[in-house]
């Protein structure tokens, strides 16, 4: 499979395109001055217990309180704690754990009021972003994650994960780490550790370890709240975590952030450099990779099959629902059954896309066309959780109910990514109403005094709808030369078919847009 990358470098904002055969898979949007990031590490202090929500309210700086459950204490809250209370006192003096005596773990069915104080200092780390009115939601299983492997402290266990081809590769990681793992640090082995040697692996255990010496060394005498590790910007966490040798190209508009994509790669994968490209071009970079065309036709209300079958996604309070419709797409009724599962194995691999692209997440629930037949509906099932498989969010597919509806359950770490793509009317300016036709010259006339008075431009240039065009170039005097004679400066007007009827832009020598 092709993968590329597509940066686009705002002064606001970083957007980042995941392209798979050219077709757009993933879309992320950063603000530059975004504090608050998935995997951010805080020494937070508790504001408020709910023992009616078996929670508790945590302040990290952010100006709603964050939100943490008892069943994202973690088992090793006690060490943690313990680990916290050391650091910031200077009583625990080392960032190594093999002399750490670990604590009791915490019982699953416990209550927050019995492991946690009102005005407690705790270490947390962000589990989700802030969505919608509700504060950051928090975590104190604190994982220090690296493109092969991730590291827990407090924990003696290694994970393999279970997305390695092999049970014999899965083994062969299995003993390797454990014998380079640090004492009592966990290690989960990711996807892309597959067939790495012991030297890549170790290299980046150590770097991890110099991280959780900074989290150790900024605990002393800290007063919460403090941030004490920073997640990697959205460019390089993506990086790390979907990085593998399919990817054949990374093209970025920004000079600066070239710079440190490269100098990221060096580290994390250096044979990789050279796929990283810069864009100078004048179009916009997401125009020249065809991503614009993809956003506006794959977001809406509706998203539409090559076949002609199409989606009706909707949101409502408690999920979302996604209806498949056939549109044009049964032709033969006489075998409405294979038609019909045509259709849903296409739209289950665009809903597959469509998930992770607007990062939908909760419950959802996919309204299918009828199938009778037992294996067609196990084989949807089959496809669908295969097409899933790319999901890096942790999500359920349960088979087709009785009734034909397919139910998913999907993360949600982020604000879904919903982008509008109509468009304001041009003519009307979303009033449903236009001026009369008949004074469009006028205004024209009075744009072009305006302009002429005003600014003086060397050249001017006047854009107009085709049908326009005709009327102002027809006849001898035209209306261009009545404005020549006028004026004493030659207009010259451009048929654009790509404008409304009655909308026009003036431009000057420049091709800079003169507006009004």
């Amino acid at each position: 499979m092709e993968k590329e990358l597509i940066i686009n470098s705002t002064p606001t904002e970083v957007e980042i395109a995941l392209l798979e055969n050219k077709k757009l898979a993933e879309l992320h949007k950063q603000k530059t001055n975004s504090n608050f990031t998935v995997g951010d590490i805080f020494l937070g202090k508790v504001r408020k217990l709910i023992p009616g929500l078996n929670a508790a309210f945590v302040d990290i700086g952010y100006k709603k309180d964050a939100f943490l459950h008892y069943t994202d204490l973690g088992p090793k809250l006690r060490s943690l704690n313990k680990f916290t209370n050391g650091a910031v006192s200077g009583g625990m003096s080392e960032h190594l754990l093999d002399n750490f005596k670990i604590e009791p773990e915490i019982i699953k069915t416990g209550k927050i009021d019995q492991v946690l104080d009102k005005r407690q200092s705790v270490l947390v780390q962000i589990l989700k972003e802030p969505i919608s009115t509700k504060g950051p939601r928090l975590s104190c299983e604190v994982t220090i994650p690296g493109r092969y492997v991730v590291l827990t402290p407090f924990n003696n266990v290694v994970a393999v994960s279970k997305k390695i081809s092999t049970t014999e590769e899965r083994k062969r990681l299995q003993r390797l780490v454990e014998s380079i793992r640090p004492k009592n640090f966990g290690v989960i082995v990711r996807t892309a550790s597959e067939g790495k040697g012991v030297a890549d692996l170790h290299e980046e255990i150590l770097g991890l370890i110099i991280k959780w010496e900074q989290i150790h060394s900024q605990l002393h005498q800290a007063k919460a709240p403090k941030k004490l590790l920073s997640e990697l910007d959205k460019t390089s966490s993506i990086l790390r975590d979907t990085l593998t040798e399919k990817f054949n190209k990374i093209v970025i508009n920004d000079k600066e952030l070239l710079v440190n994509v490269k100098s990221h790669l060096k580290q994390i994968a250096p044979d990789m450099v050279g796929i990283v490209n810069y864009h100078g071009a004048k179009k916009p970079i997401f125009d020249q990779y065809g991503v614009t065309r993809q956003i506006k036709s794959s977001f809406g209300k509706t998203a539409t099959m090559a076949s002609g079958a199409y989606l009706v996604i909707e949101h409502t309070e408690a999920m979302h629902v996604i209806d498949v419709n056939s549109g044009h797409k049964i032709s033969n009724a006489s075998d409405q059954e294979s038609n019909a599962i045509s259709v849903n194995l296409e739209s289950a691999h665009e809903i597959a896309r469509q998930l992770r692209l607007r990062d939908i997440g909760g419950i959802i629930i996919i309204d299918f066309i009828d199938v009778k037949k037992q294996d067609n509906k196990k084989l949807l099932y089959q496809r669908m959780k295969d097409y899933m498989r790319k999901d890096s969010a942790q999500h359920t597919i349960l088979p087709l109910s009785k009734f034909g509806l397919m139910q998913i359950t999907r993360q949600r770490v982020k604000p879904e990514l919903n982008i509008s793509t109509t468009e304001k009317c041009p003519t009307c300016n979303g009033t449903g109403k236009t001026a009369p036709a008949i004074l469009v010259t006028d205004k024209i006339d009075n744009d072009i005094k305006s302009i002429i008075e005003s600014i003086v431009p060397a050249k001017l240039t006047l854009d107009v709808h085709p049908f326009v065009h005709a009327f102002l170039k027809r006849g001898f005097p035209s209306q261009q030369w009545k404005w020549y004679r006028e004026h004493k400066k030659w207009i010259k007007v451009k048929s654009n078919s790509n404008l409304a009827m009655l909308e026009y832009h003036f431009y000057d020598e420049h091709n800079d847009e003169i507006r009004q």
